[in-house]
C-alpha cells in the first residue's frame, strides 16, 4: 500500500521547548516510517517577528540539527528550509487570490497579535495563507499539529476546496492531526498559558539546551496548589494537571495511568518524578543534538538533499497550478 503524505513545519523562531518536543517532536520518528515526510523549517514564516538575522540564522541550524538527534534519516524523509524551495512563495501568492478577507481576518492567531501590538505586519495577517501554500505543495493527506495551528489548517482545506471547483481538480484535502493528549504543555510558572519559546529567561519554560540542574530547578519551582492532592483537572489544578501531563507523555502512558501512579504522592514527589523523566528523555537527545550542531558543514549536506526532494514536488506543483490558471510557463 502506498503511504500517505505528511507535511509539518516549526518557525525557527527561540529554542524548541518541552512543549514543542511533546507536541509533535517526540512521535516524528516514528511518523517517518509510517508516511512519506516532508519536514520543514519554516524561515520565511519566522520573518513576521523581524528577527535578529545571525539569531535566524544559528536558530535553523539547531532545528536541523535537532531533528538528526531525534534520529530522522534524510534518506528516509524530506527535511529542508523553505526559503530555500522557491515554489513556497510562488504558490503563496496565487493562494491568497482564494482567498477571502473575511476569512483569514478571523484567524485566532492574527487577532491576539492584533491586540499585543499596535502595528501589525501584513506578513502576520497572511501567515496562514503562506502555510497553505506549504501544505498543498506537496499533495498533503496528513497535519499533525499543535491546537493553536488547527484553525490554519481548516483555513487551508477550505482554499483547496475553493480551489478545485473554480480551477478543477488540484490539490489533496489535508486533515489536521492534533495529540489527544499532551497537544498543549503549558508553563511551569502560568499553567494556564502555552510554554513558550520566546524568552530563553523564562523560568516557566523547560528548553531542550537547559541543563540538568535548570530542568530539575524549574520544575522544583512549578507552581501547583494548597490542596497537596495530585488529581488532573485543568481549570482548578492547572499547575498539577500540566505536571501530570508532561508525566504521561513522556512515559507513553494515559493520564488516568499517571494519576493512578501517584494517587498517594505528594507534589514533591510528583515533581521529582516528573523532573526525572524529563531529564532522562532529553539527555540522550542533547548529547546528538550538539554533535551535530557542531558540525555545519553536515548540516548543509542533508539540508541540500532536502532542497532536492522537495524543489523537484514543489516545483511540478506550481506549474500544475500556473498552467491551470493560464499563466505562460517559460519553454523548458
Amino acid at each position: 500500500m502506498e503511504k500517505k503524505t505528511m507535511y509539518t513545519a516549526i518557525k525557527p523562531t527561540g529554542i524548541l521547548t518541552l512543549g514543542g518536543y511533546i507536541g509533535v517532536a517526540q512521535t516524528l520518528k516514528e511518523q517517518t516510517e509510517l508516511y512519506n515526510s516532508y519536514i520543514c523549517i519554516a524561515d520565511l514564516h519566522a520573518l513576521t517577528i523581524n528577527m535578529p538575522a545571525q539569531e535566524l540564522t544559528d536558530n535553523t541550524y539547531k532545528l536541523v540539527a535537532f531533528y538528526l538527534a531525534l534520529g530522522l534519516d534524510p534518506d528516509k524523509c524530506t527535511l529542508y528550509v523553505q526559503s530555500q524551495v522557491d515554489a513556497h512563495s510562488r504558490i503563496a501568492w496565487v493562494l491568497n487570490n482564494f482567498t477571502m478577507f473575511g476569512e483569514a481576518s478571523r484567524m485566532t492567531q492574527f487577532k491576539d497579535y492584533q491586540n499585543k501590538l499596535k502595528e501589525v505586519n501584513v506578513g502576520i495577517f497572511d501567515y496562514p495563507v503562506l502555510m497553505a501554500g506549504d501544505i498543498l505543495l506537496f499533495d498533503t493527506e496528513i497535519v499533525p499539529v499543535g491546537i493553536d495551528q488547527k484553525q490554519h489548517v481548516e483555513l487551508c482545506r477550505n482554499i483547496a476546496i475553493r480551489f478545485n471547483h473554480k480551477v478543477g481538480e488540484t490539490f489533496k484535502i489535508p486533515e489536521p492531526v492534533v495529540r489527544k493528549s499532551g497537544y498543549k504543555i503549558c508553563g511551569l510558572q502560568e499553567p494556564t498559558k502555552k510554554m513558550s519559546k520566546s524568552d530563553r529567561a523564562d523560568t516557566g519554560s523547560i528548553f531542550i539546551e537547559d541543563t540538568e540542574d535548570e530542568i530539575r530547578k524549574k520544575i522544583k519551582r512549578a507552581v501547583t496548589d494548597s490542596e497537596s492532592k495530585v488529581y488532573f483537572d485543568p481549570e482548578n489544578k492547572p499547575g498539577v494537571s500540566n505536571l501530570l501531563t508532561i508525566y504521561a507523555c513522556l512515559n507513553r502512558m494515559t493520564i488516568e495511568e499517571a494519576v493512578e501512579h501517584f494517587k498517594e504522592a505528594n507534589y514533591g514527589t510528583l515533581k521529582s518524578e516528573v523532573a526525572d523523566t524529563v531529564v532522562n528523555t532529553l539527555a540522550p537527545v542533547q548529547a546528538k543534538y550538539y554533535e551535530y550542531l557542531s558540525n555545519r558543514e553536515y548540516l548543509d549536506q542533508v539540508l541540500a538533499i532536502g532542497r532536492a526532494k522537495a524543489e523537484k514536488v514543489a516545483s511540478a506543483k506550481v506549474d500544475e497550478v500556473y498552467a491551470k490558471l493560464g499563466l505562460v510557463l517559460p519553454r523548458k
